[in-house]
């Protein structure tokens, strides 16, 4: 859809806008019945038109722009009893609300059910904060939901609410996430923007989109994920958005500790200890987050040290400003990959004892937040990144190669240095006696990163400095900086039509100046290792572009309980340093690789029927063209006499593959068993959830062989989570199904062989199910965790690795158990 004919759409909505309603609000003072103090942060949620408002630091609480009618009201905060109101609405009102404090503590159970009857599917509203959400597929995971090990980030029980996600298990206790879904690739959740509390935090937003840093799950208090309509508001990205949202500071009071120490296999240790409170105006939240792990196969040991800081000061009830800093400090072996032959013979065989991967990030970020009015809100955030990868190792295209003890290991050392400023105002208006609301916002983001790579020892330790002098004819050394300029500039309205139909036309211009500025080594040699040719190259790159994505949203509300939604938006994914310079032996990549562009579109319903069933259900298109992958190809290389030659090689090509179509049914359901059946019984909790999704594809254009009509990766047809969710007063439980159909790992759709004894790097993967049974006891201040993971000891693999931590198959953890011990005082 063009803009034109985007914004014609809109005006002609406008124009034959057939309602007005007159606009009241609903205002108030939240107190305690017991001593008349107010209570802060309650949270307001209105069932009947899906809005959740929290109460200020003096208890006062408003919600605006609301039509005459009947709402229901639910009052909330977990150490008081809910309070639940219907009350007629034909002019502005004013309440005092009295919560009664619990005269005792309730059980697990009892929170749980009480919270979740109350929000049921939580998704994100149509406007939160500075944020624009209408129209858009959203899912929040709510963490104080989850049973599951929240210890090693375990992504399929954490996500499990989320449809279609393509998940890799690296077994390294969560240090890094990997997700994808919709056909793209799920190695370190390079497809998503991905946030913290609302600023960047991987590596290079642009440049290296990898996220090597992931936040602790035991420190979060929700996950809100966006589909790719995020284009518009978060960066150009075909996933969309992934945005991590600490605990809060405790607003009662002035200190509070969390403390978790987790045990489990594979010599597993964690330790994750918070502490939070507020004092007048100030408010904190820190943690300190410590693990350590052998891992499941030989050579995959791991420690990691993680550390946060949020600072808040209100000056007012209008403006707050926060400081935040983290810091991720880890040290990881990698036992390499395997091929076929290999896995199929011993799962967790390593032949490589000498591959190392280190991590350190700090992150800063500094936000202001402004009410101007009650109408016009600011946010203005500053962050940046300092921060460093080093990987060392012997990788080599034939994976059963031995490592040679003699041989030079390959080093890579990255230096991440950017920082970005981001200014939202969001402001609410009338248009036809109908409230709308208007957000424009604006990025700027600069990143200077280094990248050099050549010869390490030849040692077996974490020795990660270069042997130039030792190794000087090693022929893989380069020296590189990526200077990368983004800034852009967004917007997106909500019309308000009538008061159930909305329609959210939105835009967003980029600027994008990626760069290389660096040389590489030439280096040519005889078979008796003599040097022909050792020569410097030069290579100088610079690729300036602008561009204007847009995008268009709707929601209907079918019933106070069900909405209809859809949306259009425009996707564009730049190419990557990586992209530009070849830094892996295994693959070579197109010098003529270009962006990929396309589109993204949804259309759903989404509500929740009664106490009973919460759903989501939708359908999704997406267009990539110049869709970037990788296919077989014979290695064509330059020899010492400027002459192409192939070299006898079969390598994996990367570049625009060509264009491709991807279309699917996602949906979520999830049947409270306790409410239909047993709504008598409140202790107890019973529900089932099934989260399916159904996905094809088809590249529809390539101008190489054997790629026009064959499926995209990372794919499977099926990606289905099922499980049940129980529990009986202070007892919960979840037992969780995982399964995946075949998958492709590269356009040609290579097919598995299983006799395979040398690569391993391409070819399908298997159709793969998993069990998983976790549980937790509460007792007071003290929580007892635990459950095994991968309940019936498959043996299967999600991933064939091109670069580290492989090449090869990365065989997943086999039956894993955990326990965590938890005390809040």
């Amino acid at each position: 859809m063009t803009a034109s004919k985007a914004y014609s759409f809109v005006l002609f909505l406008l124009a034959f806008n057939l309602a007005a309603y007159a606009q009241y609000s609903l205002s108030g003072k939240v107190i305690s019945a017991e001593t008349g103090e107010p209570v802060q942060n309650a949270e307001i949620y209105n069932r009947t038109t899906g809005q959740l408002t929290i109460a200020g630091r003096n208890g006062a609480f408003e919600i605006k722009s609301l039509s005459a009618g009947t709402y229901d009201l639910a009052f909330f905060i977990y150490d008081h009893e809910v309070k639940e109101l219907q009350l007629e609405l034909s002019q502005d009102r004013e309440l005092l609300v009295e919560l009664f404090p619990l005269a005792e503590s309730l059980s697990e159970v009892v929170l749980v059910q009480r919270r979740k009857e109350i929000f049921a599917l939580r998704n994100l509203r149509k406007v939160e904060g500075t944020a624009i959400y209408a129209g858009k597929k959203s899912e929040v995971v709510l963490m104080e939901e989850i049973t599951g090990n929240l210890a090693a980030n375990n992504a399929r029980q954490i996500y499990n609410q989320v449809v279609g996600l393509n998940i890799y298990d690296n077994g390294d206790a969560g240090l890094q996430l990997n997700i994808g879904g919709r056909g793209l690739d799920p190695n370190r959740t390079q497809n998503f923007n991905t946030r913290q509390n609302g600023y960047d935090i991987s590596a290079d937003v642009l440049g290296y989109p990898e996220s090597y840093y992931t936040p602790p799950a035991e420190a979060l208090n929700e996950i809100q994920v966006i589909r790719g309509a995020a284009s518009l508001q978060y960066g150009t990205q075909f996933g969309g958005l992934i945005n991590f949202k600490f605990r809060k500071p405790n607003p009662v009071r002035k200190i509070e500790l969390i403390s978790r120490q987790s045990v489990g296999s594979y010599d597993l240790f964690t330790s994750f200890n918070s502490l939070s409170g507020t004092l007048g105006k100030f408010s904190y939240y820190t943690f300190y987050n410590y693990k350590t792990g052998n891992g499941y196969r030989p050579n995959s040991g791991y420690d990691s040290q993680n550390a946060f800081a949020h600072l808040n000061y209100e000056f007012s009830e209008n403006t707050r400003l926060s400081f935040e800093y983290t810091w991720l400090d880890y040290l990881a072996q990698q036992p390499g990959g395997l091929t076929d032959r290999q896995f199929y013979e011993d799962p967790v065989y390593s032949n490589r004892t000498r591959n190392w991967f280190q991590v350190n990030w700090n992150l800063f970020a500094v936000k202001l937040e402004h009410k101007f009015s009650r109408k016009t809100d600011l946010s203005f955030n500053v962050f940046g990144l300092d921060a460093s990868r080093k990987a060392v190792g012997y990788r080599e295209n034939r994976v059963s190669q031995a490592d040679d003890p003699e041989a030079p290991r390959e080093l890579l050392s990255d230096e991440f240095n950017n920082w970005g400023a981001e200014l939202r105002l969001l402001s609410r208006y009338n248009v036809f006696n109908e409230e709308s609301v208007i957000l424009l916002g604006s990025k700027y983001y600069t990143a200077q990163n280094e990248q050099r790579q050549g010869p390490g020892t030849a040692a077996a330790d974490a020795d990660f400095s270069f042997a130039d002098e030792q190794f000087p004819n090693y022929n893989r050394q380069s020296d590189f900086t990526f200077p990368n300029q983004n800034l852009a500039f967004f917007g997106e309205n909500i019309f308000n039509l009538t008061g159930k139909f909305s329609v959210t036309p939105g835009f967003r211009f980029e600027y994008i100046n990626t760069r290389s500025e660096g040389t590489y080594k030439n280096i040519f040699l005889d078979r008796a290792g003599n040097v022909l040719k050792n020569e410097t190259l030069p290579d100088n790159r610079e690729f300036e572009r602008s561009f204007v994505l847009l995008g268009l949203g709707s929601s209907y509300e079918l019933t106070p309980d069900f909405e209809l939604y859809g949306n259009f938006s425009q996707n564009y994914r730049s190419v990557t340093f990586n992209d530009i310079r070849v830094v892996n032996p295994v693959f070579q990549v197109d010098p003529n690789i270009t962006d990929e562009e396309g589109f993204t579109a949804d259309v759903g319903i989404r509500g929740r029927w009664k106490n009973y069933v919460s759903l989501d259900i939708s359908a999704f298109a997406l267009e990539y063209n110049n869709r970037i992958g990788e296919v077989l190809k014979a290695e064509e290389r330059l020899n010492a006499m400027e002459e192409w030659e192939r070299t006898g090689r079969i390598i994996r090509f990367r570049g625009n593959i060509g264009d491709a179509f991807i279309y699917g049914l996602e949906t979520f359901a999830d049947w409270n068993l306790k409410n239909t059946f047993l709504s008598g019984n409140s202790n107890m909790i019973s529900s089932i959830f099934v989260n399916a999704a159904f996905t094809n594809s088809e590249y529809l254009s390539s101008e190489q062989n054997n790629v026009e009509g064959n499926q995209v990766e990372f794919i499977p047809l099926i990606n289905l989570k099922t499980g049940v969710n129980f529990g009986y007063k202070d007892f919960l439980g979840s037992l969780q199904y995982t399964y995946l159909s075949k998958q492709y790992t590269d356009a040609t759709n290579a097919p598995q062989d299983r006799t395979d004894s040398q690569r391993g790097i391409e070819g399908a993967i298997p159709a793969y199910g998993i069990l998983d049974l976790s549980f937790s006891y509460s007792l007071g201040r003290f929580k007892l965790e635990g459950g095994i993971n991968n309940l019936l000891n498959n043996s299967y693999f999600a991933r064939r690795a091109t670069g580290y931590p492989g090449p090869g198959i990365i065989p997943a953890q086999p039956l894993t158990w955990y326990s965590t011990l938890q005390i809040r005082l």
